[in-house]
């Protein structure tokens, strides 16, 4: 079986060439799906891409990259049919909220003296 490579894109990238530049890679029309979120509000898109193996994820993460993908993911045994908008972005919510990020550098302050009975401020 297939599996589906999502990208979230950023706002100010356009969809129309990414669309191009699928079709240019090699992908068919039916081969990916372009999710326009909200285009009042100016917020990012999604896509999902079929891919059958390793030199396809590679060709299409070139694109996506070449078209200021935010955020990849690869979605293994599923096919082009179980990748609707639904399913795709709770896929993405539960890997991002599984995932661990990075937190902010922790500087911990040491004492060089030994332990005694004053007070410090």
């Amino acid at each position: 079986m297939s599996s589906i490579l999502a990208g979230v894109f950023q706002q100010h990238s356009d969809y129309k060439k990414l669309e191009a530049d699928l079709e240019n890679s090699g992908f068919g029309n039916s081969d990916y799906i372009v999710y326009l979120n909200d285009p009042i509000h100016n917020s990012s898109y999604m896509a999902s891409v079929v891919v059958k193996d390793s030199s396809e994820i590679d060709k299409a993460k070139n694109v996506f990259t070449e078209n200021a993908v935010f955020k990849t993911y690869i979605f293994e045994n599923m096919s082009i049919d179980q990748a609707d908008y639904a399913h795709i972005k709770s896929y993405i919510n539960a890997r991002n909220k599984a995932e661990i990020h990075d937190s902010p550098d922790v500087k911990i302050k040491t004492s060089n003296t030994g332990m005694d009975s004053e007070v410090k401020f």
